[in-house]
């Protein structure tokens, strides 16, 4: 079996105890969306309730990205967290736009301004069953 023509590569950083910036960089599709959510999973495990994805060096995302992140945006309502998409590329974009992902799920510019966002979520999580406006 060859190799992955488009190889994921993920990295993490810990910008404060509770937030996981993670820097994506590749094809975000069927064949590294596991990769990509393992370390997303491992972030949840270790308590980190905010996560800042920053998508600039994403050339493309399927459905199976975009469902990996709505998973991780449920995920993190359950602990009072967020997630944020930092400077996704055009096409990224599109997709998330389209899909109506970009109403849920914030989009920011830069790391600080995700951060900023992530300052002003309530400490307490979503009831279940809760409607947002």
């Amino acid at each position: 079996m060859p190799l992955a023509q488009n190889p994921l590569s993920v990295e993490v950083e810990l910008p404060r105890e509770d937030v996981a910036l993670i820097t994506v960089d590749g094809y975000l599709d069927v064949d590294t969306a596991t990769e990509f959510q393992a370390h997303l999973a491992n972030q949840l495990h270790h308590g980190r309730r905010h996560f800042l994805l920053d998508l600039s060096s994403v050339p493309f995302m399927d459905s199976s990205g975009m469902n990996i992140i709505l998973r991780v945006y449920q995920e993190t309502r359950k602990t009072a967290g967020s997630v944020h998409v930092i400077h996704p590329t055009p096409a990224v974009r599109r997709v998330l736009d389209l899909t109506g992902v970009s109403i849920t799920v914030p989009i920011s510019e830069s790391v600080d301004e995700a951060l900023a966002r992530a300052d002003e979520v309530p400490d307490t999580p979503e009831e279940p069953g809760a409607q947002t406006a």
